[in-house]
């Protein structure tokens, strides 16, 4: 589908996930696309969304993730496994594109999160806040799905999104803003990966599914807005999910916009 450029740019991400501990360059990385430098990263842009190094600042922060759930290593040491040459860059990395601190991740792993708190019920700035709603529809052939949706400042997922929903398969989502431009995001993961708490030594959740939609602007307070999202595969160019969501989620008791306090 997107033709040689295409292939070339996976290789590059598959390097990503086969060595994110080691320091790759850029010209590493173009080298093995056998592009110059401006044009690979101008070509890993159109097909990804953003720069050969967020992408594999995600791919590290991602794995960080799954250390911290399927191993006991000490958050010093999966830093260093991850890539990092200094906690203190891995920490408040971590901590922003995931919302909370690695230490909180593994122990909110281990003994759950509370309640979920839907639809925007973080208080919103001066200027009041508008409603963004739609239909999420999950293509047919896959079975019961749990879906995240939130709404988030950026085109990468990552951090607390300003507001969220959860849906138990295909259905209506309500999200509350404030003004500005708004990136709405969906993750699905299969319902029966609820049914167990991820302790340590389970495999993490990697949504199949995703969902996104254009940039949606919001102003002069209080409104509403529709739009609806139909979920795709998750591909080779998707940046991965790196919110505490949904390995966090025991079926019921996970909260996004609650992990941080």
């Amino acid at each position: 589908m997107h033709g040689a450029a295409g292939t070339a740019v996976k290789r590059t991400i598959d390097i990503m996930w086969s060595r994110y501990p080691e320091p790759l360059c850029l010209e590493e990385l173009a080298g093995a696309a056998l592009f110059s430098k401006f044009y690979y990263s101008r070509v890993f842009r159109n097909l990804t969304g953003t720069s050969p190094g967020r992408f594999l600042s995600a791919v590290r922060l991602f794995m960080a993730k799954r250390h911290l759930l399927d191993t006991r290593s000490s958050v010093t040491e999966i830093s260093y496994d991850v890539g990092y040459n200094s906690l203190g860059t891995f920490t408040s990395r971590f901590t922003r594109s995931v919302g909370i601190s690695p230490a909180r991740y593994r122990f909110l792993a281990d003994y759950g999160m509370p309640p979920i708190t839907p639809f925007g019920q973080q208080g919103c700035p001066a200027g009041g806040q508008a409603t963004l709603s739609g239909l999420l529809t999950v293509p047919t052939g896959y079975g019961p799905v749990r879906i995240y949706v939130g709404a988030f400042n950026s085109p990468i997922v990552e951090g607390q999104p300003q507001s969220c929903d959860v849906l138990n398969g295909s259905g209506r989502f309500r999200l509350s803003v404030p003004d500005g431009d708004w990136f709405i995001r969906a993750a699905a993961v299969p319902a029966d990966a609820m049914k167990h708490t991820p302790l340590p030594g389970s495999r993490i959740r990697t949504p199949p599914l995703i969902g996104m939609s254009r940039p949606m602007q919001v102003s002069g307070g209080r409104g509403h807005t529709t739009l609806d999202l139909q979920l795709r595969r998750f591909g080779a160019f998707d940046l991965p999910i790196l919110l505490a969501l949904p390995e966090l989620d025991g079926g019921g008791r996970a909260a996004l916009m609650q992990a941080a306090t």
